[in-house]
């Protein structure tokens, strides 16, 4: 399997660690930054009108809050880490890229790109200023930003992924975000992690619980050097299996 034909799709995170030393951010800044850069600045507009966004907006208050509204506020210029070190929440400590070896650290750069509020979609390298922004907010005037992005994100996808198996690890407000069309791709898997009743045998699809689990799924993914229909089928987990829906595969 190699970063030519595969795709992985993963959510950032809420947590993100402060500060950066790279360049100023800018919309147009990373990989996809070209084709995203002016929906980027509109929401960097629509941030600014609010004064960064309030607890309603952001989730969070007190001290979370105050550092929210000014990143918020002071995005274009802000300094900037690369996506891999900015995202700090559960799925990533557990994806732990800096510990993979270098061939999988390498295929990770080409294969893994993250769907977000603030930029559309990002790779794991670009660069990614602090922010706080759900893709399920309500942001005036663009509204529901995962139906506000949802044909920028999708085109932006289609030209970055056309012609890999794209394994979809999104949860729903992020997955509400594209089209998942699968005729750009060789094929699309909606991947959900899924948990059985020891008793009844009876399967549920499990989403927060599941965040580390699905962290170490796609780092597996990353390592493994077997075609993805394997990979997903030859992992394991001792709470959690893999489901996934398969389109023109």
């Amino acid at each position: 399997m190699t970063s030519a034909t595969l795709a992985v799709l993963l959510p950032p995170s809420e947590g993100k660690a402060s500060g950066g030393d790279g360049a100023p951010w800018h919309p147009g800044s990373g990989t996809l930054g070209t084709l995203l850069g002016d929906r980027r600045a509109e929401v960097v507009a629509a941030l600014e009108a609010v004064d960064g966004g309030d607890r309603a907006l952001l989730g969070v208050t007190g001290a979370h809050l105050e550092r929210a509204r000014l990143a918020n506020r002071t995005l274009v210029g802000a300094p900037c880490l690369p996506a891999a070190r900015r995202y700090t929440g559960v799925v990533w400590d557990h994806l732990d890229l800096d510990t993979l070896s270098a061939p999988a650290r390498q295929r990770a750069s080409h294969t893994i790109a993250v769907v977000s509020g603030l930029h559309g979609v990002v790779t794991v390298d670009d660069p990614v200023p602090d922010y706080r922004l759900k893709m399920s907010a309500r942001l005036a005037p663009l509204g529901a930003l995962s139906r506000w992005w949802r044909p920028a994100v999708s085109s932006a996808l289609a030209r970055w992924a056309a012609g890999r198996v794209v394994v979809d690890l999104l949860p729903q407000e992020h997955r509400a975000a594209w089209d998942g069309d699968p005729d750009p791709f060789t094929a699309v898997l909606r991947v959900d992690l899924v948990e059985h009743d020891a008793t009844t045998g009876a399967a549920r699809v499990v989403g927060h619980h599941a965040k580390a689990a699905k962290g170490l799924l796609a780092r597996y993914l990353m390592e493994s050097t077997d075609d993805v229909i394997t990979a997903l089928n030859t992992w394991e987990h001792p709470r959690f299996s893999v489901r996934y829906d398969t389109t023109a595969l």
